[in-house]
C-alpha cells in the first residue's frame, strides 16, 4: 500500500511517470503515458468548454442549485454567472489552454535526451501542472480590456485553427503515400501484397463512388440546388482529374511508387469532406403551392435525425473531439514531424506490413529499463534518447487548443453560437470545409507535379 502510495506522490508530484494502479493492465511505455496525460487535460479543458457552451446546462444549474445565484455573485461572475457562460467564456479558457502547451513547446525546444531536468518535467509533475493549466485558464478572466483582448484572440484562434486544418491535410496525404510505398514495396516478391493492393484500392473508389451518388440523389433535385449540383460535379470531377494525373506515365516515369491508392484515399476523403459541407450548409427554403415554407436540398430523413438534438450534439461532438484528438496523437510521432519538415523515409528501409503505421521504436531496448511499482508496470522507451518530438507534440496540442476554441463557438457566427445548435448549419463552417477539400486536393496535386515542374530538385513521397 504505502508503495502504491509513494508512486502516485511521484507521478503527480515527481519525475516519475504516471500509471494505473491496477497491476493486471498491461505494460505501458513512459512516451505513451506521458502522451495520454496531456490529452486527459486537453480532453477536460474540451468539456468544460462544451458545458460553457450549453444553455441547457445553464438552466438546469439555476433551477437545481439552490444558492446559485449567492455562488455567483461570490466568485464575481454576474448575477448568473453570465461571465461563465458563452462564447466570450470559452475565448478565455481555450486562451488559458492554448498558452499552457505554447509555454511547454517553448520549454522543450532541441530535447533530444529523456534524462534532462527539462524532460523530467514534461514527462511527470502531473498535479504541478494542473494546477499551472487552472491558474492559466482562470487568469484569462482577469485580463484587462476584454473587448480588445477577445477581437484580437479572434484572430489568432481563425489562424491557428486554419494551421491545424492544413496540418492534418498534409499529414493525410503523407498518409496516402506512405501507405501505397509500404504496401508496393514487397508486390514484385509477394503476390498477395499486389492483390490486397487491387483489393483495398477497388474498395475505396466503390464508396468515393457510392457517395458521389448519394449525394447527388439527396443532396440536389430537379429544380433548384443549382449550388449543390455544382460542387457535387466540380469535386467529383477533381478526383477523377488527380486519378488520371497519378497514372499519367509523366508522372510514373519520376514517381514509380504513384498509383490510384493514394489518388482512391484522396478521393474518399473528398467525398467526405463534400458530405459535411453540404451537411454544414445553411437550408434552403421555398414556398410550396400552400404557401408554406419548406426546405430543400437537404435529404428528408435528416430532419427526423436532427428531431432529438440532444442526442444528435452529444454523440457528434463526441465522435468530433474524438478524431481531433486522434490527429493530434498521431501527427505527433517522429515521422510526423519530419513529414512536416520534408525528411521522408528513404524506399529501401520500408517493409511491407497490414499495420504500416506503426513504426518499430525499439521495444526490444525498452525492456532493458522496466519499472515495477504498486500498480501498472511502466517501460522507459526514452533510455536512449526521445522517440517523438517534445516541441513539435505541445505546438499541435496548441493549434488544436485554438481550433476547438472556433469550432465550439461556430468560427465566424460566435454570437449566435450553441452547443446545442452545433450542426446548424453556417456559411462559414460550410466554406471552410469545402476550402480544405479543395486544399487537400491540391496538395496531393502538388506531391505529383512537383517532380516534373522542378526536374532538378530530388523529390521523395
Amino acid at each position: 500500500m504505502l508503495q502504491e502510495v509513494s508512486s502516485d506522490l511521484a507521478c503527480c508530484c515527481g519525475t516519475a511517470a504516471c500509471s494505473l494502479c491496477c497491476k493486471c493492465c498491461p505494460k505501458i511505455k513512459q512516451s505513451t503515458s506521458t502522451r495520454f496525460m496531456y490529452a486527459l487535460y486537453f480532453i477536460l479543458v474540451t468539456i468544460i468548454c462544451c458545458v460553457m457552451m450549453s444553455t441547457t446546462v445553464a438552466n438546469e444549474m439555476k433551477t437545481h442549485f439552490p444558492f446559485y445565484e449567492q455562488m455567483c455573485k461570490g466568485i464575481q461572475a454576474g448575477e448568473m454567472c453570465e461571465k461563465l457562460v458563452g462564447y466570450s467564456a470559452v475565448y478565455k479558457v481555450c486562451f488559458g489552454m492554448a498558452c499552457f502547451f505554447f509555454f511547454f513547446c517553448l520549454f522543450t525546444i532541441k530535447i533530444n535526451n529523456s534524462k534532462s531536468c527539462r524532460a523530467y518535467v514534461h514527462n511527470g509533475f502531473w498535479f504541478i501542472k494542473l494546477l499551472l493549466l487552472a491558474a492559466m485558464c482562470s487568469g484569462a478572466f482577469f485580463i484587462p480590456d476584454q473587448d480588445t483582448f477577445l477581437n484580437a484572440w479572434r484572430y489568432v484562434g481563425a489562424a491557428g485553427g486554419f494551421l491545424f486544418i492544413a496540418i492534418q491535410l498534409i499529414l493525410l496525404v503523407e498518409f496516402a503515400h506512405k501507405w501505397n510505398k509500404n504496401w508496393t514495396a514487397s508486390a514484385n516478391h509477394k503476390q498477395m501484397w499486389s492483390g490486397l493492393l487491387a483489393l483495398v484500392t477497388l474498395i475505396l473508389y466503390s464508396v468515393a463512388v457510392a457517395a458521389l451518388v448519394l449525394m447527388a440523389l439527396f443532396y440536389t433535385r430537379s429544380e433548384g440546388c443549382l449550388s449543390n449540383k455544382i460542387l457535387i460535379g466540380v469535386n467529383g470531377g477533381l478526383c477523377l482529374f488527380v486519378s488520371l494525373v497519378a497514372i499519367s506515365p509523366c508522372v510514373q516515369n519520376r514517381q514509380p511508387h504513384s498509383g490510384l491508392l493514394q489518388s482512391g484515399v484522396i478521393s474518399c476523403y473528398v467525398m467526405y469532406l463534400t458530405f459535411s459541407a453540404l451537411s454544414s450548409k445553411p437550408p434552403e427554403t421555398i414556398l410550396d403551392e400552400n404557401n408554406q415554407n419548406i426546405t430543400i436540398c437537404v435529404p428528408e430523413f435528416s430532419q427526423g435525425l436532427h428531431g432529438d438534438e440532444n442526442l444528435v450534439t452529444g454523440l457528434g461532438t463526441t465522435i468530433l473531439f474524438g478524431c481531433i484528438l486522434y490527429s493530434c496523437l498521431t501527427s505527433t510521432t517522429r515521422a510526423s514531424s519530419e513529414t512536416l519538415r520534408g525528411i521522408y523515409a528513404a524506399p529501401e528501409t520500408e517493409v511491407a506490413r497490414c499495420c504500416f503505421c506503426c513504426t518499430l521504436d525499439g521495444d526490444a531496448d525498452a525492456e532493458e529499463h522496466v519499472e515495477k511499482r504498486g500498480g501498472q508496470t511502466v517501460i522507459y522507451d526514452e533510455k536512449k534518447g526521445t522517440v517523438y518530438s517534445y516541441t513539435f507534440f505541445h505546438f499541435v496540442f496548441f493549434l488544436a487548443s485554438l481550433y476547438v476554441m472556433m469550432t465550439v463557438t461556430h468560427w465566424f457566427h460566435y454570437e449566435s453560437a450553441q452547443i446545442e445548435k452545433f450542426f446548424t448549419g453556417t456559411w462559414s463552417i460550410f466554406w471552410i470545409k469545402m476550402v480544405s477539400c479543395w486544399f487537400c486536393v491540391f496538395l496531393y496535386l502538388w506531391t505529383l507535379v512537383a517532380p516534373l515542374c522542378c526536374p532538378t530538385r530530388e523529390f521523395s513521397v
